[in-house]
């Protein structure tokens, strides 16, 4: 079953890419690879979760916050890739968490993330990961990750 596939029977449907707030761009593509800009737990234009990890946040609502933000990493990536499907590998995945203070199960918030991911990809979903917890996050929302991805390379003729 492809990823778009799997996103089907999930349920899940990508949404458009968000417009940046600054000066950047959502994704990039290097080579063969397409990196997304921070994603943060955005749905029909709002944060979903805010505030700290720990105190404000339970684990359960950050963990949800983190598949949110990654369906968005995938929406951005996907625009660069020219459709999920042209997506082969997801190689890394970064995840801040702003963290109250004590707050020490990051990995667990990512695990939101990374568990959607092999969900979609199967073993082209396993990927290196970084979670780390943070003082702030922009919008202080409660999870911000990034996204690197392998595509197919372009065969020239």
């Amino acid at each position: 079953m492809s990823p778009t596939e799997k996103l089907e029977t999930l349920g899940i449907t990508l949404p458009e890419v968000a417009a940046p707030v600054g000066s950047y761009v959502p994704a990039t593509r290097v080579g063969n690879l397409i990196l997304t800009s921070g994603q943060l737990p955005m749905k029909d234009g709002a944060l979903t979760c805010t505030g700290k990890v720990g105190r404000d946040v339970s684990l359960t609502e950050a963990t949800l916050g983190a598949e949110i933000a990654i369906i968005n990493a995938l929406a951005a990536a996907a625009s660069v890739a020219g459709g999920l499907g042209n997506i082969t590998r997801i190689v890394r995945l970064a995840v801040f968490v702003n963290s109250a203070p004590g707050f020490t199960d990051q990995a667990k918030v990512a695990n939101g993330a990374s568990d959607l991911l092999a969900k979609i990809f199967g073993d082209a979903g396993k990927h290196v990961r970084a979670a780390v917890g943070v003082a702030e996050l922009p919008l202080n929302a409660a999870v911000e990750l990034e996204l690197t991805v392998e595509i197919a390379e372009i065969k020239h003729s």
